[in-house]
């Protein structure tokens, strides 16, 4: 029983312990669900640049275009698949892009690099795990193209039991 007015000490007291009772308003359960939320928006996120990277390495394409701004017709290989995929998956479109929140576009030439890194390390274990202990040989070859940069080939020949 409540004896006072609704601003009262005592009201707000047990109000406290009505809601400390109920784990459903507890701030705690608010931000777990919030952040199970995030974890698969950043999951499913960071799962189509995946895709993407691993699209065009196997077709070893180019990532970047000349102009990845907001109003570029062509924006580049990885930025212009990854727009393909939100297009026509409705889990990606609601995590992805526009959609992304904050800092998780993961769209950034510097994100690019360490997917495109991260791939090529679980090659490079892939084909170490292949090789064991038989022989093989690297090539290398440099060449210099019109621009003037330099490039670098780089071959790896091993003949195993398969």
């Amino acid at each position: 029983m409540h004896v006072g007015p609704i601003w009262s000490v005592h009201n707000k007291a047990k109000e406290a312990a009505t809601n400390l009772i109920n784990q459903n308003t507890h701030i705690e359960t608010a931000v777990s669900k919030y952040f199970d939320q995030a974890c698969k928006a950043y999951r499913t996120c960071l799962n189509a640049s995946i895709k993407c990277t691993k699209f065009l390495l196997r077709q070893g394409l180019a990532f970047h275009g000349h102009d990845e701004s907001a109003t570029s017709s062509n924006k580049g290989n990885y930025l212009e698949l990854l727009q393909f995929l939100v297009d026509n998956d409705d889990k990606v479109r609601e995590v992805v892009m526009e959609n992304a929140s904050g800092n998780l576009k993961l769209v950034a030439p510097c994100i690019q690099r360490d997917l495109v890194n991260s791939c090529a390390l679980k090659t490079l274990d892939a084909i170490m795990d292949g090789l064991k202990d038989i022989f093989f040989s690297i090539l290398v070859d440099e060449a210099r193209d019109v621009s003037m940069k330099e490039q670098m080939v780089m071959m790896l020949r091993y003949v195993d039991d398969k």
